[in-house]
């Protein structure tokens, strides 16, 4: 079932899905914090939790031993960012042979930004997946039991010509076996609710779940959107106006705005919502209380 087709009635009973994205830890102390992150936010139950995944060795090894613990010492459902970036076909393919002898049976599966940094030019490894779609694909080949999600843009990703190019890259990497893609965040719903019409007309119809940033900082939140291609309104900007030293108040409001946000989008029949926590608890359960989705009571014991 496609996020948008469930009628007011079921919508009002319905408990909305929802996953949890993290980055791995650079520090002993970042791994305190994460945990402490993780602890409060797993009685949520969410569907399903994502460790992103960057160019580096060590960032590497570090995404895959944050996963291993999630396995071993909680009950939530991991799934692990893989990029093309930087590494041969054959290595990619051995982290994927890793995931799976550990158990976990779900890839977010990204091209991943330049090492060059994002803004400049992408080249693929030589000898490397050239694009998503391909990673797609040599995943489902080799362990056709893992599920795939994807990245999806409703501004278009920052380095295609056009949306429609986009979407047809988007087509491409459902057709190699994604079975959902989660979108690059926004905070205009118009964005969303447009862009969906649009992959819908193309004929694609998995899941197009949307991913939500809590605005912790809204100055990195606004460098972190120019980098990544997409649009902060100037309402946004002026609910965060003369904020810069008061941090109880914007937490106050970074709920008040996201909270909105993904209760209009549920009222529309969203069913599924996908939060980018910035390795922060607060502003995620709080939003998750907000749409309903609550600790039950064997939770709360464990």
């Amino acid at each position: 079932m496609t996020t948008e087709t469930t009628t007011p009635d079921a919508r009002a009973q319905k408990r909305p899905a929802i996953s949890f994205e993290f980055f791995p830890p650079k520090t002993e102390e970042m791994e305190r914090g994460l945990w402490d992150v993780v602890t409060r936010l797993a009685p949520l139950n969410p569907n399903f939790v994502s460790v992103t995944y960057g160019a580096g060795g060590s960032t590497r090894e570090r995404t895959h031993s944050t996963i291993a613990r999630i396995l071993g010492e909680t009950k939530l459902t991991p799934a692990a960012h893989l990029t093309c970036v930087a590494a041969t076909k054959g290595d990619i393919d051995e982290v994927v042979d890793r995931y799976h002898d550990v158990g976990v049976r779900h890839i977010v599966a990204l091209r991943g930004d330049p090492t060059t940094g994002i803004g400049t030019r992408y080249a693929a490894h030589p000898e490397g997946y050239q694009q998503s779609s391909d990673l797609v694909a040599a995943i489902k080949r080799n362990h056709p039991d893992m599920e795939v999600s994807v990245s999806a843009y409703p501004e278009k990703h920052p380095e295609s010509k056009s949306l429609d190019a986009d979407i047809d890259a988007l087509k491409a990497k459902v057709d190699a076996g994604a079975t959902r893609a989660i979108t690059q965040f926004f905070f205009d719903n118009d964005l969303y609710y447009r862009y969906l019409d649009r992959v819908r007309a193309a004929g694609i119809t998995i899941p197009i779940v949307p991913g939500i940033l809590p605005v912790q900082n809204f100055k990195l939140a606004k460098n972190f959107a120019t980098r990544a291609g997409a649009t902060i309104p100037d309402w946004l900007e002026a609910k965060f106006e003369g904020l810069d030293d008061d941090a109880d108040t914007r937490r106050l409001v970074a709920a008040t705005v996201a909270a909105g946000q993904v209760q209009k989008l549920a009222k529309q029949g969203v069913e599924n919502f996908h939060f980018y926590t910035m390795n922060r608890a607060d502003l995620v359960f709080a939003i998750s209380h907000l749409l309903g989705i609550r600790p039950n009571s064997t939770q709360k014991a464990a």
